[in-house]
């Protein structure tokens, strides 16, 4: 056996009685490929991952409210005790990190405009007067249910909802998602948009012809598991 089988377990100088007062390592699942099957694939909007589905509540909603933002009298955002902890955010936003970090602005803006897109937490739009005008009126709550479904190693769940409400007491519907397009339990969704995504990040850098070639790989798993990796590496030089 290659290494050394007792550096955890050694009396005196073993890792455990170093560093754990004699316990042993406890693990929450037997040792297998958890990891790879729920990995998280960030695909629709360039967004800090706890607020994920707040845009995509947000997006849905955009029809409802864009053409009422001056009777909006609070946005409504409930999230899980992580997206508090993380993203919730209030006051001054200095920079595009700072905007990418707060699940208020990750809301407002795709209200106000439809969209999410890395250009919108520069500065240009960020001094759109609308965005903190519609910062200042937006709440945010945990949802304890979301909190509980994010640790449930079975769910991963990253859920939030968002509802909006006007002066004149009316209220948009409020939308809830539990998870994102990027998760596993929503892997046959998003293969599309993942595809369309490496197609889009390609065509600025290769010629068209070699992002066909490419593309049609990706779209033949069995030819693409044939191929070897010198000639797949070199459709991608220059």
């Amino acid at each position: 056996m290659v290494g050394y089988p007792s550096a955890l377990s050694a009396t005196t100088w073993g890792y455990y009685d170093v560093a754990f007062q004699g316990r042993a390592f406890e693990f929450e699942r037997p040792f297998g490929s958890y990891v790879m099957e729920n990995v998280l694939f960030k695909l629709s909007f360039p967004a800090e991952f706890h607020a994920q589905t707040a845009v995509e509540c947000a997006m849905q909603l955009h029809p409802q409210v864009a053409g009422r933002l001056g009777e909006v009298e609070k946005v409504a955002i409930e999230t899980q005790q992580a997206g508090m902890r993380i993203i919730d955010k209030n006051g001054p936003l200095a920079n595009y990190a700072d905007r990418d970090h707060c699940i208020q602005y990750m809301v407002v803006v795709p209200l106000i405009f439809g969209r999410l897109t890395a250009d919108d937490y520069g500065d240009e739009v960020a001094a759109d007067p609308r965005i903190d005008a519609l910062r200042e009126k937006t709440v945010v709550s945990e949802n304890p249910q979301f909190t509980r479904d994010y640790f449930d190693p079975d769910k991963r769940y990253i859920g939030n909802s968002v509802q909006v409400f006007f002066r004149d007491g009316s209220s948009t519907d409020k939308i809830t998602i539990d998870y994102p397009i990027g998760h596993r339990r929503r892997r046959i969704e998003g293969i599309p948009v993942l595809l369309g995504k490496f197609e889009a990040a390609m065509r600025g850098h290769l010629p068209a012809h070699r992002v066909m070639r490419i593309l049609e790989l990706a779209h033949d798993p069995a030819k693409l598991d044939s191929l070897p990796v010198e000639p797949f590496l070199g459709l991608f030089t220059l």
